[in-house]
């Protein structure tokens, strides 16, 4: 079955969201661009906390911060993906609480509160795959937020969640995959760039500094390509990964955050044994 969950946000999530929206930001506009997020408040760790995990909603605020963190429901049925996703958002809490605890009086009510607002949706459930989507701002003083983003699958039958250096254990797929991915975001700039309508001089300016930008966030490396979703085939299998890349990696900010499509038949020459199985053979 393949989904998205759709919840009631807890009060104080609305809020703080609604405070995020006063802040000027930038807009991210649409076609192959999806919105604005940023994985830079934690990347999932590798060693799985000891024990079950209880996954609760939070709701607090003080005169000098918000937070609102909305968990999906069920996931505690997986309690290794739970630990996941609760080390993620408390490592976004640390890291708002860290900048609440450095903040100075003297320096005027400027900027706060800081705010924190996170919440998980279930991208995809199947027996051989759960896919949890991270989506949020951290805000901690500026112009704007930064935004947060983090994609999480997991493999209920392995125990395990599935990551990018695993699945692709070779230098020469990540060299295939990075040259697919590359040749998408190279298209998808030069179409926005068209429709922008800009003069020429201008227009090569932009093409020049954006391609920079694409070539250095998207290296043969599997830390360029840790963000990824499953995208559902037929007969249960993956019809091939959807990788995600945060504001700033392969674009300004207000590009938002990018997404390309890589088919599986792209991907299963480079896939591990241990996971083709996941992924269909056409």
């Amino acid at each position: 079955m393949y989904r998205i969950s759709h919840r009631i946000v807890p009060a104080a999530l609305l809020l703080a969201l609604a405070l995020a929206g006063c802040r000027q930001e930038a807009e991210v506009p649409g076609g192959a661009v999806d919105g604005a997020a940023n994985g830079s408040a934690a990347a999932p760790d590798a060693t799985p906390e000891a024990g079950p995990v209880r996954l609760e909603d939070v709701m607090e605020s003080d005169p000098r911060y918000i937070i609102g963190i909305s968990y999906p429901p069920g996931m505690d049925r997986y309690p290794g993906l739970a630990a996941e996703l609760k080390r993620y958002a408390d490592a976004a809490r640390g890291d708002l609480m860290e900048a609440v605890e450095a903040y100075d009086p003297a320096q005027g009510s400027a900027g706060v509160p800081y705010d924190l607002t996170l919440s998980y949706d279930v991208l995809m459930e199947t027996p051989a795959v759960v896919a949890v989507q991270a989506w949020g701002t951290l805000y901690t003083g500026g112009a704007h937020g930064n935004p947060l983003v983090a994609r999480f699958v997991w493999l209920p039958q392995r125990d395990e969640l599935l990551r990018a250096e695993a699945l692709v254990p070779g230098e020469d797929g990540w060299r295939e995959i990075s040259a697919f991915v590359r040749e998408s975001l190279h298209a998808a700039l030069s179409h926005r760039l068209d429709a922008d309508d800009l003069e020429p001089q201008d227009r090569s300016r932009l093409q020049r500094s954006g391609g920079k930008m694409i070539d250095d966030g998207t290296g043969a490396s599997p830390e360029n390509f840790a963000q990824f979703e499953p995208i559902q085939g037929s007969g249960g299998r993956l019809r091939g990964l959807r990788f995600v890349f945060p504001p700033y990696q392969v674009g300004p900010y207000s590009d938002g955050m990018q997404t390309v499509e890589v088919p599986a038949p792209v991907l299963l020459p480079h896939v591990a044994p241990e996971y083709r199985e996941l992924f269909a053979a056409g």
